[in-house]
């Protein structure tokens, strides 16, 4: 399908430099006339803000510094190589552009603030939804990066923010509480590292189980299971069991994804190891685990097991694979009707893409790197998309620079929105409604221009679906209009 068209990033520019106050500015002016060769570390200067700074991306900063042999451990006065500037902006899980690097963690966390939730918009009785309100939940969350629910019937809200706490948020207030904190575990200081998915067992309110997917303080991708305590707002952090665990390559494409599947199996999404353009081959060899979603079943006495239906349990390809061909899934999910598997895949240089799994087909693959989108990437040449799946939609980085994955709606507050898949833009803020009009036409619609930082969205145990904003801290919930 043809990307929707939209006004061009001018504003989104301009937010950007007030958000990281001119740095981009000092950077033009440090790569113009009378350019020095090297930059000097400062003091609270990271990789990853320096990065930023000179408008590079993190891969190239590393290649043109080979005696960093540890991106964590710099100190000022160092003088590092300047790379080329790259001026095409990537994504929140990508080569170039990262958002705004996390504070240490603090030991002594304060609770956010609940807002009252303003009266909410009519219900529309009929029709399709051509734009959608967003109506303020909650705001003072530190970074937070996705949302979801216990699956117990006590309509809490679970709030996930990147530096390792969770929190639980009941009809409006937050329990001044975390759910969990793990902070001090969890390497949450770097753009696409940290705690970044959760997700509750299908049986929770019996075993009380909760899963989470974060970087530890190493860069490795851990897999962990806790068990909520005799207070059911508050997991216990020394219960922890390591389900899973990945040393990643680079410092980039993490994935975070970790949700339960109809059939009770948990999947899990993980970017190719990093770097630009997919460098080790990691999304077109089954026998990888990175650039993948994997499937593993939980539900056994030690960590995992694979379940006999996996495409490659019985050899050809790693037995964890589901699908492959991905180059960073950020955000998966199913559709609670259907069972189908929505899959966004942010993009290299030039498109971003949502793909659709049919409900139990594994093995599929969806491109990268031979594809971006449906297009043949660049670094490929010619290529036959024929073997691979098609995106059931994308759109190119004229109108944002990294696709976040969103839900099939099917609540009953917004019937108007029924059986529409929401996903959006984390650098223009754009939210779309992607919906069947007929038989296999599928349609794509502007739904908001929010102006929001949309790191995530989430749905509730009714099926309602919220958005989660990056920097401004805050959760919405999106209504049909």
């Amino acid at each position: 399908m043809k990307p929707i068209r939209a006004p061009k990033l001018g504003w989104f520019i301009v937010i950007v430099a007030l958000l990281i106050g001119g740095t981009t500015f000092a950077a033009n002016q440090q790569h113009g006339e009378g350019e020095t060769n090297v930059y000097v570390v400062q003091s609270g200067d990271s990789l990853s803000k320096i990065a930023r700074k000179l408008s590079v991306t993190l891969d190239a900063l590393l290649a043109a510094n080979p005696q960093i042999t540890n991106p964590n451990a710099i100190y000022v006065g160092q003088e590092l190589n300047l790379p080329g500037v790259v001026t095409v902006a990537d994504d929140l899980h990508s080569d170039t552009v990262e958002p705004p690097v996390l504070p240490p963690p603090e030991v002594n966390i304060v609770a956010p603030t609940a807002v009252p939730e303003p009266t909410a918009a009519p219900v529309v009785a009929q029709g399709v939804a051509t734009s959608v309100g967003l109506v303020p939940v909650v705001t003072g969350f530190q970074n937070p990066v996705y949302l979801t629910h216990a699956k117990d019937q006590s309509g809490r809200l679970f709030v996930v923010e990147q530096r390792g706490v969770v929190w639980s948020v009941e009809s409006g207030v937050i329990n001044p509480v975390p759910f969990l904190n793990i902070s001090q575990q969890v390497l949450g200081n770097t753009s696409e590292k940290g705690f970044l998915g959760l997700a509750f067992h299908p049986n929770y309110a019996q075993n009380g189980y909760v899963f989470g997917h974060y970087s530890n303080l190493a860069g490795d991708t851990v897999i962990s299971r806790w068990t909520v305590s005799a207070d059911p707002n508050i997991a216990d952090p020394a219960s922890e069991k390591v389900i899973f665990q990945l040393p990643q390559p680079f410092v980039n494409h993490n994935g975070g994804e970790l949700s339960f599947g109809p059939d009770g199996y948990l999947y899990l999404g993980l970017g190719d190891g990093g770097g630009g353009g997919d460098p080790l081959g990691h999304g077109q060899n089954a026998n990888s685990l990175f650039g993948a979603i994997l499937r593993i079943d939980v539900n056994v006495a030690g960590t995992y097991a694979i379940p006999t239906t996996n495409p490659y349990a019985q050899g050809g390809g790693a037995p964890e694979v589901w699908a492959t061909g991905l180059r960073n899934p950020w955000r998966f999910s199913f559709d609670r009707a259907t069972g189908n598997l929505f899959v966004a895949d942010v993009g290299q240089n030039e498109y971003e893409e949502v793909s659709l799994i049919p409900a139990g087909v594994g093995g599929l693959n969806l491109g990268w790197n031979v594809l971006e989108g449906s297009h043949c990437y660049q670094g490929a040449g010619k290529c036959d998309p024929a073997p691979y799946l098609a995106p059931i939609a994308e759109y190119d980085h004229s109108l944002g620079c990294s696709v976040t994955g969103g839900y099939v709606y099917r609540g009953i507050e917004s019937p108007s929105l029924y059986g529409t898949y929401l996903y959006s833009d984390y650098c223009t803020g754009t939210i779309w409604g992607l919906r069947e009009v007929a038989p296999g036409s599928l349609q794509t619609t502007t739904l908001a221009e929010s102006g929001l930082f949309v790191s995530s969205f989430g749905e509730d145990e009714a099926g309602e679906v919220y958005v989660v904003d990056y920097v401004g801290g805050a959760v919405y919930k999106i209504v049909g209009q």
